[in-house]
Parts: C-alpha cells; structure tokens; sequence
C-alpha cells in the first residue's frame, strides 16, 4: 500500500511539473482567442454569436483547460469594414495579448487581419471568409483556410449545374473581395465545363433592392444566374427572384455560396431545388447531429452551419499543436498543425497543406421540397461527394508563395 500511494504521489508531482512546464512556455499563462465576425448585420445568423458558441464547445471537449492550460476568449464585431477589422486585429495583437483570431466572414477584412497576423507573428483560422486568394497569392505562414473557399465552390456547384445544361451564365456579384473572388473562380469552371458567360452586374454589400440587378440578368437570357453572393444578400436576390417570377421563366438560380440559415430564411418552398455546396452538414452523421443538438440551444436554435463547424474543428487542432509544442508561438503553432493529421468529430480524418489549406470533402446538396423534410432544419438531400484529394484547387495551381 505504501510503495502504491509513494507511486501515486511521484504520478501527480510529475502531472504537475509537466503542467507547469507547459504553462510556463504559454505567453501569459494564458491563451487568448479572439473571434472576430460579423455581429450584428447580413453575416450575423451563418457566423456570428454562434462563432462564440463554437469556440467555446472546442475549449470544453478538448479538455485543455483541465490539463493545466487556461483559455480566454474575446469576441467582436468587424461590421464588414477591413479598416475596422484591421483595427481590432491590431489592438488584440498589441494591447490585449490575443494569440490566436478565428473565423472572419468577410473576404476583405480576413485578407486584412491575414496579414497583420503574419506580421505580428500570431496565428489566424479562417473558417469564415471565402475567398481563394488567401491560399493562393495572398497565403501566409501564419493562416489556416479551413472550411471553403471559392475554389471549391466554383467547381462543386459551377461545374455540376454547367455539365447538367446550364451553359450559359450570367452573374449577380458582391462587390468586393469575395463576390469577384467567386465570380472568377466560377466562370474559369464554367469555361473548363464547356459553357460560357454572357455577362454580370456588381452590388454593393448588404444590398437591400435587386431589383435592376435581377432585370438585366433576366434580359441576358442566360439559362443560369449565378448568385456570387452570401447571407442576406443571397436570400434577398432569391426572393426578389421569385417575386420576378424568373425561375418560372425558364432560368436557374445557381446560389454559390448558400449556408443551411439561408434556406432556413428562404423557408423550403422558396428555396425548394436549389443546388449548393458545402463542407459540412449537422444531419451527415450521428457525431454531427450530437454536435448540433449541443449548439443549436446555445445560439437561438439555429442549428450549426460550416462556418461554426470550422470554428470548432481548427481550434481543436489548434490546441493539439500548443499542446504539442508547449508553445502558443503562432508561426510556429500553424507549422505544426500542418504537421499533424487533422481528426476531428465534425470533419472527420484529413490534412492541412503547405499553403494553409485545409483538405476535407465536399457534398453536392439539393435542397428539398417541403413535403420531403421531416422537421425542423432538415432542408438538404445529397447528390454527390467531392472526394477531398478533388474539392480543392490543386497545390501547383495556387500561386502560394510558401510552395516550392
């Protein structure tokens, strides 16, 4: 008894001095998170508060707290302006010792925050923009692309609406980083699948009336018109759609950044046939389902869209490379999570690349009809899976400086 309770003791000095350790190489003792998102405008239901929900379930289920290591989290709203984005990045780095900024839906403030990240040498998880840019000639050592981005979008829906006769385009584009990222990455698509473009309007963001916009795609008699668009700008232009009576004319709507509280939004007899792509799906399997059940009472039953997922699955792997490490030293930190095998309940085994993409499948959805949904927040039935080795742009295509 006493050579078992002298081992016990030897186990829980040695916990000790190794959660000490770790803890003394962590910058303040701490790990700072900071969510940076869209709180309070057209992003606010596919991100925002419901970011704050994921990061904080990642804390809880990976147990790092309990292992001696503390986490705070911080969270803000960018307003989709990268000036204000840049601003809180700066003040999070400089002023509040934030060692890590996760999600960021909004292409030009991520582009922004990217590179001050990089410059203050911290760590950034993307799981919110879209752009591609931010793996190709904008990648940084210190980011992580984790959920989607254009590229993928462009070749799951682009290509599959093209291919299945929809081969003529006319596009309704976001003006800014994101929308003539998608808007590019989809008509190079298009054009590989054999179809083409006969035109495209630009919007400003958080545009209320697409009225004019609607009316020169319908002049263009384009058979497809692509929405570069996301949130309430997407169910705006949907709506509007239907008001114009276009699909009943003879046009397809090609939403090519469609999260599952758009089709929440749209309600399923609007939005009934839309085809769209994405990473993640709360229905997929019953890891998700528990994982949607938990959140959905977090964030005002909305149920998890993939930019949550991707929130809570790269600090899960964030915190698997500190722990590793024994270091919250960010250039350092993202290097390891390249290292490391991904493996998570939400994405499931994968890998994250030299330019900071993250590799995973993608699923073809359509979006059902309502006498096809069972009940709440089931809204999609699968088409196709995009293997993970094809529902990325290949590495030599990128332009990422990082490869060799």
């Amino acid at each position: 008894m006493k050579v078992l309770q002298r081992s016990l003791l030897a186990l829980a000095v040695a916990g000790a001095l190794t959660a000490g350790a770790a803890q003394a190489q962590i910058s303040d003792n701490v790990i700072k998170i900071g969510v940076l998102s869209d709180m309070s405008s057209l992003y606010t239901d596919l991100a925002g508060a419901g970011s704050v929900v994921a990061a904080k379930m990642a804390v809880e289920d990976s147990g790092i707290e309990k292992r001696g290591i503390k986490v705070e989290i911080v969270s803000a709203d960018h307003q989709n302006k990268p000036d204000v984005g840049s601003a809180i990045a700066r003040r999070w780095y400089d002023e509040e010792h934030v060692d890590v900024i996760v999600d960021v839906p909004n292409s030009g403030v991520a582009l922004a925050v990217s590179e001050i990240t990089k410059e203050k040498g911290k760590a950034f998880l993307a799981s919110g923009p879209g752009t591609s840019d931010l793996t190709g000639k904008a990648c940084s050592p210190n980011t992580i692309h984790w959920s989607y981005d254009t590229w993928m979008l462009a070749n799951g829906t682009g290509t599959a609406m093209t291919k299945s006769g929809g081969d003529s385009w006319f596009f309704i584009t976001a003006d800014y980083a994101f929308g003539q990222a998608l808007e590019r990455d989809t008509t190079a698509a298009v054009k590989a699948a054999g179809g083409k473009v006969l035109g495209d309007v630009k919007v400003p963001l958080n545009n209320q009336d697409f009225s004019s916009f609607l009316l020169q795609a319908q002049a263009s008699k384009a058979k497809v018109i692509g929405l570069a668009n996301a949130g309430g700008d997407t169910t705006n232009s949907i709506k509007q759609a239907a008001e114009f009576g276009i699909v009943k004319g003879g046009q397809k709507l090609a939403g090519l950044l469609v999260f599952i509280t758009d089709v929440h939004a749209l309600g399923l007899p609007t939005a009934q046939g839309l085809t769209l792509t994405e990473t993640f799906y709360w229905d997929h399997d019953d890891k998700t389902r528990a994982f949607a059940k938990r959140f959905a009472p977090q964030d005002k039953g909305i149920y998890p869209t993939m930019v949550h997922a991707g929130v809570y699955a790269s600090l899960l792997h964030y915190f698997k490379a500190v722990e590793a490490l024994k270091s919250d030293d960010g250039t350092k930190v993202i290097a390891k999570m390249k290292e490391l095998p991904t493996d998570d309940p939400l994405f499931g085994k994968g890998s994250i690349r030299i330019d900071g993409r993250k590799i995973h499948p993608a699923y073809l959805f359509e979006v059902k009809k309502p006498s096809e949904s069972k009940g709440p927040w089931d809204y999609y039935k699968l088409v196709a899976t995009i293997p993970a080795n094809e529902a990325f742009r290949p590495l030599k295509d990128g332009g990422c400086s990082l490869v060799k």
